[in-house]
C-alpha cells in the first residue's frame, strides 16, 4: 500500500550537513506519523526523529539541536536537515511511516535505507 523512497545519504566531513528526504507513495492516509530511524555498524536500530500528521515532533537526545525533521503533507515527503555531523552518527537511516487505516488498525512502512558516513 505504501512505498518509502529515500535519498541524500553520503559523505560528509564531520560538521558537515546532509539533508534527508522521504518520498511516499501510495494509500497515505491523514492520519499518520513519519520519521527516521539509524542502524549503526554494530549497533541496533534506533529512533532518530518523528513527526505526526498534528505537527508534532519527537528526537533522540542525541541528535537535538543538530537535527531537525521536516515535513510536507502535500508532497508526502519528510526530511531530515542533519547539522554538525559526528562520527558517531555514520549509520544507515532508515525512513519509517506508520499510517492509521482505522481506531485498531495501522499499517508500519519502511525505506530501503541510505547509508550515511561522517568522516573525522
Amino acid at each position: 500500500q505504501v512505498q518509502l523512497v529515500e535519498s541524500g545519504g553520503g559523505l560528509v566531513q564531520a560538521g558537515g550537513s546532509l539533508n534527508l528526504s522521504c518520498a511516499a507513495s501510495g494509500s497515505i492516509f491523514s492520519r499518520n506519523v513519519m520519521g527516521w530511524y539509524r542502524q549503526p555498524p554494530g549497533k541496533q536500530r534506533e529512533l532518530v526523529a518523528a513527526s505526526t500528521s498534528r505537527g508534532n515532533s519527537n528526537y533522540a537526545d542525541s541528535v537535538k539541536g543538530r537535527f531537525t525533521i521536516a515535513r510536507d503533507n502535500a508532497k508526502n515527503t519528510v526530511y531530515l536537515q542533519m547539522n554538525n555531523l559526528k562520527a558517531e552518527d555514520t549509520a544507515v537511516y532508515y525512513c519509517n511511516a506508520v499510517i492509521q487505516y482505522s481506531s485498531s488498525f495501522s499499517g508500519n512502512y519502511w525505506g530501503q535505507g541510505t547509508q550515511v558516513t561522517v568522516s573525522s
